[in-house]
């Protein structure tokens, strides 16, 4: 079985999805890092695939750092080299018969160097369906376990209920006049 690979260019989604770039154009770039991380992370939850961030240096210099979240790798780039740099050479290098890779861009020259390499290539803005599209189909898969209303067992049928509440009626009306007799 082939081994999927998502490598993401992580500032062009940003920059193509309209709650991300809204936040990167107050200045939250950390947030906006921070916010996809979330979104991808909750993706490779529903999906099988090892996933590869990709942040270049140019918001956060000097920075070349690798780490993992959620079980995504998060790279940021050295400070002079650039995120499409560093996605070529991991298509390059990563790219084989079982490997299915694919990069996620809307980089039109990025997308071409990646094809010519042999992976496949994703927009930003399809990236984005293929999220919702992913989200949608796990909840609409759990939903009749989770939004199912916790059920009581009832012994009693609802004729039962409506007889033992009428002979409770009467019990109760005779009280007062049981009482009055004694």
């Amino acid at each position: 079985m082939r081994r999927h690979l998502l490598i993401v260019d992580g500032y062009n989604v940003i920059g193509n999805w309209p709650e991300l770039a809204k936040l990167k154009a107050t200045g939250h770039f950390a947030a906006a890092r921070d916010r996809l991380l979330d979104i991808v992370a909750e993706y490779r939850a529903h999906e099988n695939a090892d996933i590869i961030v990709v942040f270049d240096a140019m918001y956060v210099p000097g920075i070349g750092e690798n780490y993992s979240k959620w079980n995504l790798q998060v790279v940021f780039t050295q400070q002079d080299e650039t995120a499409d740099a560093y996605i070529e050479r991991l298509a390059n290098d990563l790219n084989g018969p079982l490997v299915q890779l694919s990069v996620v861009t809307s980089d039109q020259a990025e997308q071409w160097t990646v094809f010519s390499r042999g992976a496949l290539r994703i927009s930003s803005r399809e990236f984005g369906q293929e999220i919702r599209r992913s989200e949608r189909e796990f909840n609409h898969s759990t939903d009749p376990f989770i939004m199912r209303e916790p059920k009581r067992n009832q012994i009693w049928s609802k004729e039962q209920l409506s007889k033992l509440d009428h002979a409770r009626r009467k019990l109760t009306r005779r009280e007062p006049n049981d009482k009055k007799n004694q």
